[in-house]
């Protein structure tokens, strides 16, 4: 079992920076992937960013490639996403997720685990 709550939400500029973060609980967290997710108003969940158990894999979204980065602290429990040149686009409530799979997952059905959400705004 792994709850994860979501931090560092919050109203940015358009073209500045943020980053989010996900504390994690749970002795097996090292053995998951993870992954963030973003809805936007009027829109479905969609994929932002996942990494693998270990790190050495991530994926992006076309969207946010070259903008975001995902990274993982496993002795901590935390997963981070830092996001550069924000777009009003970027608006959302971001979610972290967990899955058994281990592996950076796109797909929401294949995360087993969520957090509440934080929200993001990025003003024009």
């Amino acid at each position: 079992q792994v709850q994860l709550a979501e931090s560092g939400g919050g109203l940015v500029q358009a073209g500045g920076s943020l980053r989010v973060s996900c504390a994690a609980s749970g002795r097996t967290f090292s053995s998951y992937g993870l992954g963030w997710f973003r809805q936007g108003p009027g829109k479905e969940r969609e994929f932002v960013a996942g990494i693998s158990w270990s790190g050495g894999t991530t994926s992006y979204a076309e969207s946010v490639k070259g903008r975001f980065t995902i990274s993982r602290d496993n002795a901590q429990k935390t997963v981070t996403l830092q996001m550069s040149s924000l777009k009003p686009e970027d608006t959302a409530v971001y979610y972290c997720a967990a899955s058994k799979t281990a592996w950076a997952r796109s797909r929401a059905l294949e995360y087993d685990y969520w957090g509440q959400g934080t929200q993001v705004t990025v003003s024009s």
